[in-house]
């Protein structure tokens, strides 16, 4: 579903990411690990087009998607989260949902003043959709909740939810599981499952917890200094004499 081809980013000097190459399987959960600076989140931002690869390409089900701006990848299929999360503090969970959708006609101001039945049936649509992912990721009560007044695992999950609204075919998730309590972490990664099983769902996952690294992707990719240094089930990775030496060095 996914490829990256010789990734490369240079920032002044810097190279943050050095010729990386990688695939992800369709209905895959696959992971993105390496120590701090490895260039994870680098990888994750030029996938996304926030930014512009020194060099490499990406391909999204065959279509190059290097030089497109993010809302452009979003249009291919491509959603992600965040390390920290980025919910709209003062709206609601509902109002946080239904920006996401594409394509909205309400934002034709010809369409608002011609058809708006198509617009209220889009609407409706819409509210049904965010309905179902808030019961699905078991936040139904909370859609009028002001989203900065829950707490941080259910603003994941409704940040989570954001993305699917933008009915994406592959999300690429920052560290589900930072700060949240580990007893909460379950519910979340059975979330995950439970999107990939029942809704087909592909994601590209980078997470520091090994645990869950170990117990929730069927195929890692570990970086080191911006290069891949090894790929494979989490048994093989976590056997991997390079991986080892990577993280007890850094």
């Amino acid at each position: 579903m996914l490829k990256v081809s010789n990734l490369t980013k240079n920032f002044g000097g810097l190279l943050a990411v050095d010729h990386c190459s990688f695939e992800v399987q369709e209905n895959s959960i696959t992971g993105l690990i390496g120590p701090n600076g490895s260039g994870k989140t680098t990888v994750f931002n030029l996938v996304m087009g926030l930014l512009e690869p020194t060099a490499g390409q990406v391909f999204f089900r065959d279509k190059l998607a290097v030089g497109l701006k993010p809302y452009q990848v979003t249009q291919l299929g491509i959603a992600r989260t965040f390390q920290l999360v980025r919910v709209f503090q003062k709206m609601t969970v509902m109002e946080n949902l239904l920006l996401a959708p594409r394509d909205q006609r309400g934002e034709n101001v010809l369409l608002g003043l011609f058809r708006p039945s198509l617009v209220r049936t889009q609407e409706s649509d819409s509210v049904k959709k965010a309905l179902q992912l808030l019961e699905l990721l078991g936040l139904s009560g909370v859609g009028d909740e002001y989203a900065g007044n829950l707490g941080y695992a259910e603003q994941k999950l409704v940040e989570l939810a954001r993305a699917l609204m933008s009915s994406p075919q592959l999300i690429l998730l920052d560290e589900p599981a930072a700060g949240i309590d580990p007893i909460l972490i379950h519910g979340i990664l059975e979330y995950i499952r439970k999107l990939r099983d029942e809704r087909g769902m592909t994601f590209l996952v980078v997470e520091h917890n090994m645990q869950v690294v170990m117990n929730l992707c069927e195929w890692i990719v570990v970086l080191n200094h911006g290069q891949k240094i090894a790929e494979g089930t989490p048994q093989q990775v976590s056997n991997d004499p390079k991986v080892i030496d990577a993280y007890l060095g850094s």
